[in-house]
């Protein structure tokens, strides 16, 4: 039997948040292994964040054009389809991880490719492609950064459709002439707008009322208006039952009986855990299951085991699993250094708050959805005192220059007890750029009054932040 090779660090998944973990441990002066089943930089670099908004950023600086006077005219053709999905390729490196390779070799981490598993306490087993097995020891850590897949739902003969996932949404080489979209969330939405762009006719099922139901109403209905005027078709209150294809076409049965005819099924709806086949069972815990994490992102009950990203089930987004590595970093580094007393209370170098607290989003639909910390509804769920104030964005000057025809939306929530920001929500074109601002403001509890005296310069869109607070002062 080979003997165990050590690390202080053993780190499970090579996407970006396991990259930032190993980085962390590094910067640390701590020893990192990093093991990758498939492509080094994860489902962001390849199937997701990068080929998703490769597709997006066309469709929405064409919409902007055509907002613009004097340039409308030049950008009325459809666009180049071959073009677009082009950039989506370079984007995503033709699917070659070399540069994240090289990278992960920069910063003095080993990288083990093949499977990982945990075979007991600081213990790892990789099974490479050719069966070699390799077991490595963590001194200190052993981080499970292995992310999500998509959930499919169970439905008679869905296996022989062979539907797309997001994965195939964002890496198709050509462009179906009908897709149906099922579901209502941020992958729903934005790749209807990608392919009804590039030339699909999309019909968009979904279940529940609206769009985008994690965020403010509003934001789903503004992006489904749009969606509407460019040609999609938007169906809610319905359920797909059953699934065949024939030849090249897909029929969904929905559930009033119903059926609809596709050249392609996209089903968005939902995520689960890559924690299946992970070695969960020798540890404790069960396979399969999302890990419960304290705010340093170890797991609950063991004193070596980190759960980072989105296998903690507490912000599925790229940039808030970052943040949770640079947290988990930090604090595997100081536990190393036999730290006495981590700061993990709230917002200490060592607590994940803004997972609780502060969590940006930007859906990249046309107009954008932007959302930063709580909603009403979640700030009421809370037991807060707020208030929110709504205002029409195209009421400043900003927007007008923008956009001719600008609609939008701007909601933030205050917390009526300590006159702090809990939410903010911006819907309208280009409004992805403003939220970091709304962030900034959340996390660092800055006071109304302050905010106050943050003049935003004009004239811009971020006027708007001035509109919320004279509406706020009355």
């Amino acid at each position: 039997m080979t003997e165990a090779i050590a690390y202080d660090v053993v780190v499970l998944g090579a996407g970006p948040v396991g990259e930032n973990v190993a980085d962390r441990a590094r910067a640390g002066g701590l020893s990192v292994a990093v093991v990758e089943s498939e492509l080094v930089g994860g489902e962001c670099s390849y199937w997701a964040c990068m080929p998703s908004k490769a597709l997006l950023r066309p469709v929405i600086a064409r919409a902007d054009a055509r907002r613009v006077p004097g340039l409308r005219q030049a950008v009325q053709g459809p666009l180049d389809a071959r073009a677009v999905l082009d950039h989506r390729d370079a984007y995503t490196s033709h699917w070659k991880d070399d540069g994240q390779v090289r990278w992960v070799e920069s910063i003095g981490a080993d990288l083990y490719r093949g499977h990982g598993r945990l075979a007991g306490p600081r213990t790892v087993t990789v099974t490479a492609d050719d069966g070699t097995v390799t077991t490595l020891t963590a001194r200190h850590a052993v981080t499970v950064c292995t992310g999500t897949r998509a959930a499919l739902p169970d439905l008679p003969g869905l296996a022989e459709v062979k539907p797309w996932t997001s994965r195939d949404a964002t890496s198709s080489s050509t462009v179906p002439d009908r897709l149906i979209v099922v579901g209502g969330g941020v992958v729903a939405t934005e790749m209807a707008t990608a392919w009804q762009a590039l030339g699909s006719q999309v019909t968009v099922l979904v279940r529940g009322d609206g769009l985008l139901g994690r965020m403010e109403p509003f934001a789903g209905e503004l992006v489904a208006d749009a969606l509407r005027e460019a040609g999609a078709d938007i169906r809610t209150g319905v359920s797909v039952k059953g699934v065949e294809r024939s030849g090249g076409t897909v029929t969904a049965t929905l559930d009033d009986g119903s059926t609809l005819e596709a050249d392609e099924i996209l089903f968005a709806t939902g995520r689960a855990p890559r924690t299946d086949d992970i070695g969960l069972e020798t540890v404790g815990l069960e396979p399969g299951s999302w890990l419960s994490v304290d705010d340093s992102l170890r797991v609950d009950g063991h004193d070596w085991l980190y759960a980072v990203g989105d296998s903690n089930h507490r912000a599925l987004l790229t940039h808030q699993g970052k943040y949770q590595a640079r947290i988990a970093g930090a604090a595997i580094t100081a536990r190393a250094q036999g730290v006495p007393l981590l700061e993990t209370d709230r917002w200490g170098a060592h607590s994940a708050t803004a997972d609780h607290d502060a969590v940006p989003q930007v859906v990249f639909t046309d107009p954008e959805a932007a959302s930063a910390g709580l909603t009403l509804a979640e700030a009421e769920a809370a037991g807060h005192r707020v208030r929110a104030v709504d205002q029409a964005i195209e009421n400043v000057a900003g927007a007008g220059l923008y956009a001719d025809g600008y609609t939008g939306k701007a909601r933030m929530i205050v917390d009526l007890d300590r006159e702090i920001l809990l939410g903010v929500t911006f819907v309208g074109p280009g409004v992805g750029e403003l939220i970091h601002s709304a962030t900034i403001a959340i996390a660092a509890e800055v006071p109304v009054n302050r905010l106050w005296h943050a003049v935003p310069a004009y004239p811009t869109v971020s006027e708007v932040w001035l509109r919320l607070l004279e509406a706020y002062r009355g």
